[in-house]
């Protein structure tokens, strides 16, 4: 190969990937990190052995995708709104980094690869749970419930519990009721997590008349939902082992973290501050990290005893 060549080559790469880091923000990183890290808890969970490279891969890659795709499209529908607000207007679509067509063309060509790997690869359960899953985030609730109703995360967070019952799938071609019992956990998490973030960001909302819960009911009335929605959390979380999927090290983790995220409730509750309420945001991300860690370290602990 000429040295013009491997130059061209050189270029087109650098190119290549110089266009796809303005994409790769619409695909909301650290949430759809999480998102697959739930996801492949599911999936380790949902066998006493480990869980084949070639599906795990697949399952990991096709979920990733179509959660990206599913967030692009997110950031296109609320393109106007991320504009006037301080934590979404250095988004692409509104810095003008990429147009709305080039947004569009871009989500459903990796929303449709990210099926099409599920449903050759995996398992076509796996591939309509996640399709359903697409359209309860992309479609019902940016476009129906979060304009709509101060109760769209509640109702719109089972979109975002159900990685884990994806991961399930995946190795089992059916959802069980451990799957159920870790969707339950998302759920009864996004809430509190959610308000905690809108407290804080109350404001902006308001600015841009969404009708979150801080904006529709006053702080008070959503610092005390977080409380009760913590004390839901904490009960469900206690499920797992309740229901024999995990042992005493899930259980004394459970007990900690959860311990933690009820003394913020609490603190929030007695007395509120923008400093505490994002303190909590950000805990409550760690804390569903490391509460599914600790169910994937007590899995494997306890089988291979």
């Amino acid at each position: 190969m000429s040295a013009i060549t491997i130059a061209n080559l050189q270029k087109i790469t650098v190119h290549l990937g110089q266009e796809f880091l303005k994409f790769f923000p619409l695909c909301k990183p650290r949430v759809t990190a999480l998102i697959v890290f739930t996801a492949m808890i599911g999936m380790f969970l949902a066998t006493p052995d480990m869980v084949p490279l070639g599906l795990l891969l697949a399952a990991t890659i096709g979920i990733g995708m179509a959660s990206g795709a599913a967030a692009a499209f997110n950031c296109l529908i609320e393109q106007k709104i991320d504009a006037r607000m301080a934590r979404t207007r250095g988004r692409p679509l509104p810095t003008g980094q990429v147009t709305a067509m080039q947004t569009m063309v871009f989500a459903t060509l990796l929303g449709l690869a990210g099926l099409l790997i599920l449903y050759y690869l995996v398992n076509p359960l796996t591939m309509w749970l996640t399709f359903a899953t697409f359209l309860g985030y992309a479609v019902i609730y940016t476009i129906f419930l979060k304009p709509a109703t101060p109760l769209n995360i509640v109702i719109g967070g089972a979109s975002g519990a159900m990685p884990p019952v994806l991961g399930w799938a995946a190795v089992n071609n059916m959802v069980g009721p451990e799957a159920l019992i870790l969707f339950l956990i998302i759920f009864a998490w996004t809430p509190p997590h959610f308000w905690a973030l809108a407290l804080y960001r109350r404001a902006e909302y308001a600015k841009v008349g969404m009708p979150m819960l801080p904006v529709t009911h006053g702080e008070e009335f959503t610092r005390l939902h977080i409380l009760l929605y913590t004390v839901i959390l904490f009960a469900v979380a206690l499920m797992p082992y309740g229901h024999g999927m995990s042992g005493l090290i899930y259980l004394a983790a459970s007990l900690v973290l959860n311990s933690i995220f009820m003394v913020y409730a609490v603190a929030l509750y007695r007395k509120y501050s923008d400093a505490l309420s994002r303190s909590m945001f950000r805990y409550s991300i760690l804390y569903l990290s490391l509460l599914f860690a600790a169910l994937l370290v007590d899995h494997y602990w306890y089988i291979g005893l």
